[in-house]
């Protein structure tokens, strides 16, 4: 029961995700590929990652990370930024283009948290939390999001 729960909220995610991607493409507004799409949401979740960052995260080669990058830069979504510490090392950001036009996961994630605030008692919800809380710090140590270590 917990298994097909947990995967059928992660599909209806995943699919509205895909929805909104897909519907881009179909309206004619896309100016990203479903891959660089993916890129950029990879780029965003892993808040501020270096080239070599993503290229290991992405599991692909530093020369393939920096043809994706610099497209991404060129249309506009992902910006470079010199890092302070080390003014070798650039940190990659999404930029507000992106989350103004494809950032759409994000509103979905608000409109179905407010869902459950509705829906439950502010008990069950800050338990809710809480136990989100343990599954992404202790339950998942695969993915390591900056902050996190």
């Amino acid at each position: 029961m917990l298994e097909t729960n947990f995967t059928n909220v992660y599909t209806k995610f995943k699919l509205r995700l895909y929805a909104k991607v897909f519907s881009r493409f179909e309206s004619r507004e896309a100016s990203l590929s479903a891959v660089e799409t993916f890129c950029v949401e990879v780029i965003y979740a892993l808040g501020r990652p270096t080239i070599n960052e993503f290229a290991a995260f992405a599991q692909i080669s530093a020369p393939n990370a920096v043809y994706k990058i610099n497209s991404l830069v060129k249309k506009g979504y992902v910006r470079r930024v010199r890092s302070l510490e080390d003014r070798r090392e650039f940190h990659l950001e999404v930029t507000k283009k992106y989350m103004d036009y494809y950032g759409i996961t994000y509103d979905y994630i608000l409109a179905v948290m407010q869902r459950i605030r509705d829906r439950f008692p502010p008990e069950e919800v800050d338990q809710f939390d809480h136990m989100l809380h343990v599954i992404w710090s202790e339950l998942m140590p695969e993915v390591v999001l900056k902050g996190e270590a």
